[in-house]
């Protein structure tokens, strides 16, 4: 998501969608870079283990905890196995009877779904990748499906689930005006729908309050952001504050007497804190909580109870500040019963006694756990990725470096297991965004070339999100300039501390990081000796003028941060790849879906043109029903097994 000016936390409009970039998980734990090989390398586990979907997933119990829901990957008419929704019932803590197969996906996984009381499912899909998602209801009793936006070429989303009011939901779409999302009241029961708020064409986002009355909004006119609130949904809309896109003002959620916001913010600091902002006096933020070191990820609440319970952000590790003892004990018992994994709630029931809980670390995406608080009781649902024991995977270290301006750059590295941290084949993999952030966790992609004797280095370059307004305006204008030689300066790290062989580096990233990878072997072809483009930007003027329709009223702060087509033609021009492809001559594999909306698939077909030209034969992968980023497992394998082949040929690990 873009960070800067406004952002709403629940919006699935605008802001949620313009991301540049796929952000790839991390994996991360304490120490320096070790010399030695601590234990025997582990066997090769097949790579469709770890990419395949999981045996069971995205666990959820229904408000009243009468259901539980999970989902499994089914074969339908034929068809390659997608994740589709069951539901099974529960008795306490524990499910009992058969799985019921809710719905009958076939062409792609859903992603994601969620409860509506105890008798509704919501989910969304959109079609070969190209992101206009529609919203889709299952009636649980009966399995009745309905697509509530059943709208060809139109973005939908929750914007509400209105968890008091059992009939009616909020979506936000564009049907209306492809630039802009109103918001609609619909009926789950008999399917009509009121437009209940109308975007005039400058509204970003929208705020509800608990009730689930509209009552904030965010307004921009390309570069400044302006908060807007109202006291009631029969009042106009009134100005809170204006502030540029380099300050974020995030409302999260209301106060619990409806009456004030919190919100992340950083009007007059560097880092994201969590503020209360009063509508009679906006401009005096009252600080609730912050951190010198990064910035606030969020804030947490308990619906039920009616206080605010933690704030989290990411250090080298995840970490969580409690505002409430009795969360703060429920976390404690947590951990003691599940040592040595990271705790997240996935799913509660309405009155907060029973929990699904997710638990975690670097080396596995862990299990997941129904939680009972008044029994004290924990009953394991199933892991998510069995096939591969966690004792086999990499441990991964939070490492840091100084850029050669100064700055201080924190990054992730994965040794592969049994062998000597020195002159390794090593993976230099960038992140999508670029204004995100690599994290601490389980990272198939890094632990798949760990197991295969790769080491992997990931870079919170500037311009990266998480340390602070400074750095991430460091990155400014800056593709193919600092923010590469950041990349550039890691991997000259990782050849001093003599952990990489200097002939056997490879590149490969999503997104942004797939420009960066272009980037890398354009404008430092002698560093790689491979290189990997996933739906990679490659030219940079074509690229801003190919954006999706609801990116247009943001396109002046993208041209603010990128660089405009116009003004800034000679720059961008010489910082993209596909028009100096002249000076590439690393080998290259490129994979591209062909129903990207963000990246267009014009950007791949110029670069591998631009090769082609020059005699240069490229191994191109474009899979017609995917869009920015392979989905299907069947297109993950073969992207994987490739991508394996290619990295082993040049690098030979």
């Amino acid at each position: 998501m873009l960070t800067g000016g406004f952002m709403i936390s629940r919006s699935n409009g605008i802001l949620a969608a313009a991301m540049v970039g796929i952000a790839f998980g991390v994996a991360g734990c304490a120490g320096a870079p070790q010399g030695a090989a601590t234990a025997e390398a582990p066997a090769q586990y097949p790579l469709r283990d770890f990419f395949r979907n999981p045996e069971k997933s995205h666990f959820r119990l229904s408000d009243g905890g009468r259901m539980l829901s999970f989902m499994q990957p089914v074969s339908i008419d034929g068809q390659p196995p997608r994740m589709n929704i069951h539901v099974q019932a529960l008795e306490g803590s524990r499910p009992v009877g058969e799985p019921r197969l809710l719905t009958a996906e076939s062409a792609r996984d859903i992603s994601s779904y969620a409860w509506k009381g105890d008798d509704t499912i919501l989910f969304q899909k959109d079609f070969g990748g190209d992101e206009n998602f529609h919203v889709v209801a299952v009636d649980v009793p009966t399995g009745k499906i309905t697509d509530l936006t059943p709208f060809e070429g139109v973005r939908a989303g929750i914007e509400d689930d209105l968890e008091d009011d059992p009939d009616h939901i909020l979506i936000s779409h564009n049907q209306r005006e492809p630039m802009v999302f109103d918001v609609y009241r619909y009926n789950l029961r008999n399917g009509t729908s009121v437009r209940v708020a109308e975007n005039p064409g400058n509204i970003l986002g929208w705020q509800t309050d608990h009730q689930g009355r509209i009552r904030a909004a965010i307004a921009t006119d390309g570069l400044n952001s302006t908060l807007l609130y109202r006291d009631s949904e029969e009042d106009d809309f009134r100005t809170l504050a204006t502030v540029d896109f380099k300050t974020t003002v995030s409302p999260l959620f209301f106060t619990f007497d409806d009456r004030k916001l919190y919100a992340l913010s950083n009007r007059g600091r560097d880092k994201i804190a969590l503020v209360i902002i009063d509508p009679a006096r906006p401009d005096q933020e009252e600080l609730v909580f912050e951190t010198a070191e990064v910035d606030l990820d969020g804030a947490a609440y308990s619906r039920l109870r009616k206080v605010l319970t933690s704030a989290y952000y990411q250090t080298s590790t995840p970490q969580q500040h409690f505002f409430d003892d009795s969360t703060e004990k429920l976390f404690a018992r947590l951990h003691g019963r599940l040592p040595g994994y990271e705790i997240t709630p996935q799913s509660a029931t309405r009155d907060e006694r029973k929990l699904v809980v997710a638990a975690w670390n670097d080396r596995t995406p862990g299990a997941r756990y129904i939680y009972d608080v008044d029994a004290d009781s924990l009953d394991k649902l199933g892991d998510i990725n069995p096939w591969i024991p966690e004792q086999a995977m990499a441990q991964v270290q939070p490492v840091q470096y100084t850029s050669r301006d100064g700055l201080i750059l924190h990054g992730y590295l994965t040794l592969p297991p049994g062998k000597q941290a020195r002159d390794l084949a090593c993976v230099v993999n960038p992140h999508g965004g670029p204004w995100a952030r690599d994290s601490w966790g389980y990272n198939p992609e890094a632990q798949f070339l760990a197991n295969r004797g790769f080491c992997v280095l990931q870079i919170n370059f500037r311009g990266s999100t998480g340390y602070g307004r400074a750095f991430w305006e460091a990155g400014f204008g800056q593709w193919g300039l600092s923010m590469q030689d950041d990349i550039t300066d890691g991997v000259n790290w990782l050849v001093e501390q003599g952990i990489a062989d200097p002939s056997r580096i490879g590149i490969y990233g999503g997104s942004y990081g797939g420009y960066a990878t272009l980037a890398g072997i354009t404008y430092t072809p002698e560093l790689y000796a491979a290189a990997v483009d996933y739906v990679g930007v490659s030219n940079l003027l074509t690229f801003m003028n190919t954006v999706p329709p609801y990116w247009k009223p943001i396109m002046p702060k993208l041209y603010e941060m990128v660089g405009h087509p116009e003004h800034d033609h000679e720059r961008l021009a010489a910082t993209s790849p596909a028009l100096n492809a002249e000076r590439i001559r690393t080998p290259l594999f490129i994979a591209q879906g062909a129903q990207d909306p963000r990246v267009n698939k014009a950007e791949s077909d110029q670069m591998v043109e631009a090769l082609r030209q020059r005699g240069i034969e490229v191994e191109y992968m474009v899979k017609d029903n995917e869009g920015h980023g392979f989905h299907n497992d069947e297109n993950k394998f073969e992207f994987y097994e490739a991508m394996e082949r290619f990295l082993t040929e040049h690098l030979k690990p």
